[in-house]
């Protein structure tokens, strides 16, 4: 019982915040022009600051653990190309095929994944060092994804003016490299490595805009929702929301078990795999050029539908005392 309310408490107040922004949109308080703005504020600013700040306040030195980072690293990359290469050959709709890839594994371990632990354990144990291994590769995937799967059509923009396919590879090269979350990783990495201490004034600044980040982006998510257009994807949408919370966590933990994983580390490999798509989904998926509709639905359904599998996840996990 335990499991299940700390579940709820963890996944339905994001999937409220998520309604909070349908509803202000349907009656007129913000509009298609707030959401485009908050989005790119989300994605430039608020977001990358967040993982700049908990990443910069990790023990790396004293915690880290090369055959977990090593672990991670290889899952993370595992069940991007398996899902990648399935879905080129199962999926008919190529402007759907970006934002489904990435909807599917890319997880909420940076948004969720410390808050999580922290709920349980009481500290953030290996959450960081999950992050570190995980979340750039999560990035480098999905921004080379959805580099090769943007479709300009879905938002109205000239085709002809776009990169051509065999500028593909720099493009996503590019991208990568001047992507704000993987720049924030990279930052907050580097400050706790060298132990860089931020002043109480900066460090308040920092706290202020990484509060930002989650509430508007789901209040982003929640005011571009389109109820009728989801439902009309709604058979990738389910497919997706399976993958994500139930398949690759059924795949993985048992490699993690069998390896020697426990605990902290087991928890934090679960939300990696199992935790609800985060919300850059969405966001990227729309600044790229790609089906933001399916990428919201996926968030909005994942959200809803991880508390009741996180909580069976927890509850086998502890049934069989390896958390």
């Amino acid at each position: 019982m335990d499991s299940f309310i700390f579940s709820l408490n963890s996944t339905i107040p994001i999937f409220l915040v998520m309604i909070v922004g349908y509803v202000i949109r349907k009656i007129g308080i913000v509009d298609e022009h707030f959401a485009t703005v908050a989005n790119r504020y989300v994605f430039k600013v608020s977001l990358p600051v967040l993982l700049f700040r908990d990443l910069s306040v990790a023990n790396f030195k004293s915690d880290f653990d090369l055959k977990f980072v090593l672990f991670c690293c290889i899952v993370t990359i595992l069940m991007f190309s398996i899902t990648w290469i399935l879905t080129e050959i199962f999926m008919k709709d190529d402007s759907m095929k970006g934002a489904f890839i990435q909807a599917s594994c890319r997880s909420s371990a940076a948004i969720l994944g410390i808050a999580f632990i922290e709920n349980i354990y009481k500290d953030a144990g290996m959450a960081p060092l999950m992050i570190v291994a995980a979340v750039p590769l999560f990035n480098i995937f999905a921004v080379t994804i959805l580099t090769f799967k943007a479709h300009p059509e879905l938002h109205g923009k000239d085709i002809c003016s776009t990169t051509s396919k065999k500028k593909n590879i720099k493009k996503a090269a590019i991208n990568i490299l001047k992507n704000p979350i993987i720049i924030g990783i990279v930052i907050g990495f580097v400050a706790s490595l060298l132990n860089i201490k931020l002043p109480t004034i900066l460090n308040k600044t920092v706290e202020s805009i990484a509060a930002t980040a989650t509430p508007i982006a789901l209040i982003c998510i929640g005011a571009s929702f389109e109820g009728s257009k989801a439902i009309k994807k709604i058979k990738p949408t389910l497919v997706a929301t399976f993958i994500k919370l139930i398949l690759l966590a059924a795949i993985f933990i048992p490699v993690a078990i069998y390896m020697g994983f426990r605990n902290q580390e087991l928890i934090a490999i679960l939300i990696m795999l199992a935790s609800p798509t985060t919300v850059t989904c969405f966001v990227m998926a729309k600044a790229m050029d790609n089906d933001e509709v399916l990428s919201s639905s996926i968030v909005v359904l994942t959200t809803l539908l991880s508390s009741i599998t996180l909580t069976a996840w927890i509850f086998l996990l502890r049934s069989c005392s390896l958390i």
